[in-house]
C-alpha cells in the first residue's frame, strides 16, 4: 500500500495531478479542493494516496490531507458508490460540510452533486448514519464518559468527526477547544482544522 507521495508537481488537470518521486510520476486521481491546495507546477507537494484496485484496473487516489481521505473511504463503503462518484462528491463539498451533510441526514446536499442522483444521495446517507448509530452504541457501552459537558452541536459534531477516521479522544479533544455556542458547521470545520495541524 503506498501511503503517500512526495515530489515535484508535474501537472495538474481536471480531477488528477501527477507528482514525479524520484524519477517516477505518480499520476493520483483528485478532487477540485486538493488541487486547489497543491501548489504549482514545478513546486513540491505531498499527497496521502489510496491505491484502488481492481480485477479490470488499479488507480492510485491522492488527497490534501487525512480528512478528506477519511471522507473518500467512508463513500467506498457504501452500496453502489464507486471511486468516481466519492471524488465527484468530495469535489462538490469540503470534508467538513460533507461531514455536516452526512451528520443531519441532508441528502438534498448530496443530491445537487454532479452525477449522484436522489436514490443514491438518500442511500449514501442512510449507511453512513447507520454506521454512525454503530459508533454510538459502543460509546455508550464505555464505563467512562468525558467530564467535559458538550452542547448537542457538540456530540454531532464528536460524531461527524468520528466517522471521518477520527479516535472519539481525538474527536472530544478537538471539540473541546471549540466554542459550544457556535453552530455545528463551524465546530465541525474548526475542530477538522485543528486536527489537521
Amino acid at each position: 500500500m503506498i501511503y503517500s507521495v512526495r515530489g515535484t508537481i508535474t501537472a495538474k488537470e481536471y480531477n488528477l495531478a501527477v507528482i514525479e518521486c524520484a524519477g517516477v510520476g505518480y499520476a493520483c486521481r483528485t478532487t477540485a479542493y486538493t488541487l486547489s491546495e497543491l501548489g504549482d507546477t514545478g513546486s513540491e507537494g505531498m499527497l496521502y494516496t489510496y491505491l484502488h484496485v481492481t480485477q479490470d484496473d488499479v488507480e492510485l487516489f491522492g488527497f490534501a490531507d487525512k480528512t478528506e481521505l477519511g471522507c473518500f473511504k467512508l463513500l467506498l463503503t457504501v452500496s453502489g458508490v464507486g471511486p468516481k462518484a466519492a471524488l465527484s462528491i468530495l469535489s462538490g463539498m469540503d470534508a467538513g460540510s460533507f461531514a455536516l451533510t452526512v451528520a443531519t441526514g441532508d441528502h438534498k446536499a448530496l443530491s445537487k452533486v454532479k452525477g449522484i442522483g436522489p436514490k443514491t444521495a438518500q442511500r449514501i446517507v442512510l449507511e453512513l448514519k447507520d454506521k454512525i448509530a454503530k459508533e454510538q452504541v459502543s460509546v455508550r457501552d464505555m464505563p467512562v464518559k468525558p467530564a467535559a459537558a458538550f452542547s448537542r452541536a457538540s456530540d454531532e459534531a464528536v460524531q461527524a468527526l468520528m466517522v471521518l477516521g477520527f479516535s472519539e479522544g481525538e474527536a472530544e479533544a478537538a471539540v473541546s477547544r471549540q466554542d459550544p455556542s457556535l453552530s455545528l458547521e463551524e465546530i465541525i470545520k474548526l475542530s477538522l482544522k485543528s486536527l489537521a495541524r
